[in-house]
Parts: C-alpha cells; structure tokens; sequence
C-alpha cells in the first residue's frame, strides 16, 4: 500500500510540474521536429536501399553474364 502511495504521490508531482512549467511547449516542438526528422531519415534510407538493390541487381547480371553462369 505505501509503493501505491509513492506512485501516485510521484505522478501527481510529475503532473503538476508539467502543467506549471512554461518549456513544455519547447519540448513538444522539439518532439515533434526530432519526428518529422526521423521520418525523413528512414525514408531517405529506404529510397536508398532500392536504389542499391538496384545497382547490385545489375552487378550481379552483368557478372553472371560475363562470366557465362545462367
């Protein structure tokens, strides 16, 4: 019984610090700048996997043809 006093007591804190701090809009904009960032990132990685894909594909061909393996 005296954790879930601690838990709640903690939480009610942690409420009331949110909700009197002023930098809580700083971070929100911060979150939600890292996102867009990291969305932008994991497209950027995976346009670039096709396209290696790709270049390999064609290494690949190019190998086996020159080579004569079917």
């Amino acid at each position: 019984m005296e954790n879930l006093v601690t838990t709640v007591s903690l939480a009610r804190s942690i409420t009331q610090r949110f909700t009197s701090e002023e930098d809580g809009a700083t971070a929100t904009e911060y979150a939600i700048t890292v996102g867009f960032i990291a969305i932008v990132i994991v497209a950027g990685v995976g346009l670039f996997g096709i396209s290696l894909n790709g270049y390999f594909d064609n290494l690949t061909t190019g190998i086996k043809t020159a080579l004569n393996i079917p």
